[in-house]
């Protein structure tokens, strides 16, 4: 089973929930697809040795003693990742989607395909808790190529998604292909905002999906009322308590410290089963 966490916006408390999960269940697989900046897996300091590898994408390599500069590859590019001039022609590499058609339309046979990084996949476990993150380059605008080779990594029967905020192509790329999405939100406006948003995206890609909110006792009714027009099943409620805030600020799980929020969690994982039954 393959459970993405996510929301319309940052901050939420995505990351407060999919760690905490995690630790109180085990034996599960953790995914932080934020890849611009990871970090779950600083919530589990007892990490064994850490193994990464390079993620890579396909480019052309242009041959220029071949090329006529008839400029096919220029035009059949929809990103405009090539630029043809008289003599010579321009990769921007950024702008690359690695599709191959240029070297498809080449008559010339002057485009082959080559491979550069464009970030890290780390891997480490802590207990029974295996961690996969993705760590993008800096300077890299495209995050989403990372973040579906770190989910290639995982394995297990149950694999938790920590996603990207908001609702833009990395987040689609996160909860793409997930039993069940949890979106994690806070009873206020921009909370409520955000959360419509993210539901039209999963509704879309037709995943069921529940709601955790957090933060709560602040705020309005709007997310409440919102989740019983909707039939959208309110899975868990975090309070706001000065306690949890000061825990997690330090970058320690606050279910481990207020051991009963362990049982709320595994009982989080049982409705859930439940919604996709």
């Amino acid at each position: 089973m393959i459970i993405s966490v996510a929301s319309g916006k940052g901050g939420t408390g995505k990351t407060l929930v999919t760690t905490n999960m995690a630790a109180s269940i085990g034996g599960v697989e953790l995914v932080d697809c934020d890849v611009e900046e990871p970090n779950s897996y600083l919530f589990f300091p007892n990490r064994d040795e850490e193994a990464s590898s390079d993620c890579t994408v396909t480019i052309p390599l242009i041959y220029e003693d071949k090329c006529t500069r008839c400029g096919r590859c220029s035009e059949f590019c929809a990103y405009n990742a090539l630029a043809v001039f008289p003599k010579q022609v321009l990769l921007f590499k950024e702008l690359c989607h690695g599709c191959g058609g240029c070297a498809l339309v080449c008559p010339e046979g002057a485009i082959s395909e080559g491979t550069r990084s464009i970030g890290k996949i780390h891997m480490a476990a802590s207990g029974d808790v295996r961690l996969l993150w993705g760590e993008l380059s800096l300077g890299e605008p495209m995050a989403t190529p990372l973040i579906r080779s770190v989910k290639a990594e995982a394995k297990g029967d149950l694999v938790l998604i920590d996603s990207p905020p908001g609702t833009a192509c990395p987040v689609i790329e996160a909860v793409r292909g997930s039993d069940f999405c949890l979106l994690v939100t806070e009873p206020t406006p921009f909370g409520l905002y955000d959360l419509s948003i993210a539901v039209q995206v999963v509704r879309e890609m037709k995943i069921p999906c529940g709601v955790v909110v957090n933060r709560g006792g602040v705020g309005d009714q709007g997310v409440y009322n919102y989740c019983a027009k909707e039939d959208i099943p309110i899975l868990l409620e975090i309070p706001m308590k000065r306690k949890i805030a000061e825990l997690t600020s330090r970058g320690v799980l606050f279910s481990e410290v207020i051991t009963e929020w362990q049982q709320k969690f595994v009982d989080l994982i049982g409705k859930i089963e439940e919604e996709i039954k």
